[in-house]
Formats: structure tokens, sequence, C-alpha cells
């Protein structure tokens, strides 16, 4: 049996249609349920943040989840495919009247993505002093706790209505199976076997 972890909400649904494509079965999650068990799966509801979490430590064989979380918590597991849905950017905010100063020696920057930022503001050579917020980050420049911000960008419709732009992208992000080191070793046959079915899904939304 393989243990696949799933962000809850959306991206959980659109992975669980994939499935259902590929068996011809009724992948979805009753109610408040957190596991769900259909033939050789057995699929976990987590935070999305856990993800990653759930497959480093191998409590979960596979996991589907973005590569912002990846990057972020830089945890040692495979990139397998990308999936192709849940496409956004991490890109930096600020107020749209003003314009992000490169040249001053430290910024002010307000972010959940905390170790993002600080990579690429190194590469900037810029020194940066973040301040990590967990929601309604839009709100932190135009209170002055921040110069800019570093968040997730869909189509920058909610930076737009709080009287934001974006100043830069730093990376873009989609949603990635990946897999624990020692389960791909462990149950590699059952792993490809179903990679191969993803993948031809992957390949035909893309079309």
């Amino acid at each position: 049996m393989l243990t696949i972890a799933l962000p809850k909400g959306r991206i959980a649904e659109e992975t669980l249609e994939i499935f259902s494509q590929i068996f011809g079965e009724n992948f979805t999650f009753e109610s408040r349920k957190l596991i769900l068990d259909v033939g050789e799966f057995k699929f976990l509801n987590v935070r999305n943040q856990d993800v990653p979490t759930y497959v480093m430590h191998q409590s979960a064989d596979l996991g589907v989840v973005g590569l912002d979380v990846i990057e972020e918590q830089g945890l040692d597991v495979i990139k397998l495919l990308d999936l192709n849905i849940g496409k956004c950017r991490v890109s930096i905010g600020i107020k749209n009247e003003d314009e992000l100063d490169w040249s001053k020696p430290n910024l002010k920057i307000a972010s959940k993505m905390v170790n993002i930022t600080k990579r690429y503001f190194a590469t900037k050579a810029v020194g940066v002093e973040i301040v990590k917020l967990y929601g309604s980050i839009e709100l932190a420049p135009l209170v002055g706790l921040c110069d800019a911000i570093v968040d997730i960008v869909d189509t920058g419709a909610t930076m737009k209505e709080n009287g934001l732009k974006v100043a830069e992208d730093i990376m873009y992000s989609s949603v990635y199976l990946i897999a624990n080191k020692n389960s791909y070793y462990a149950k590699k046959s059952e792993i490809l076997a179903l990679f191969e079915k993803i993948n031809s899904v992957v390949e035909v939304s893309k079309r």
C-alpha cells in the first residue's frame, strides 16, 4: 500500500480528481475525515505546510505540495513530478507609490516565507530584517510595519485591492508530487507505476 499526504482544500480535490481519472473510482474525503482508504492507497488530509514533514518522516510515502513550501522548508525529499496545477508566484510587494530601493543597506520585509526571503535578498547582497506574519500580510506595509512583503501571488488581485504592486518575482511555483527517499527505494516499482499513470494525465492537461 502507498500512503499519500495531500494538502487540504482545492489542491486535494484536484489531486483526487487525477486519481479518479486514472483508476475509474471515486476518490473523495467524506466530510471531516482525515484518512481515505481506496484499494492500494491510503490518503492523508493534512495542512499544506505539513505535507513535506509527513513525507520526510515516512508517515507518508508520497506527498502533493507546492514548490514554494518545499523550497521554504528545505526538507530532504525527492521531487518526482510537476503536476501542472496550483500555479502561482512568490513575489515582492510594495505600496503603489513606492519603489524598491536596492541601495539601502537593510530592508524590513514582512513574510511567512522566511527562508525563501533570506536567500533571495542574500543574492542581492542586501541585509534584511524579516517580520514573520501568518496572514493579512498586505496590511504590513500600509501601516509602516515594513518596507515590502514577500507573499504568494496568484492573480495579483489581493495586492491591487490593498494599494500594493508586485515589485519583483522571486520564484514561480506549482504543485509537485514528492517522495520519501527510503520509500522510493523500498517501493520503487509501485511508485514508478503510479508516477507513469499520473504523468500521462498531466501531459494531457498540458495540451
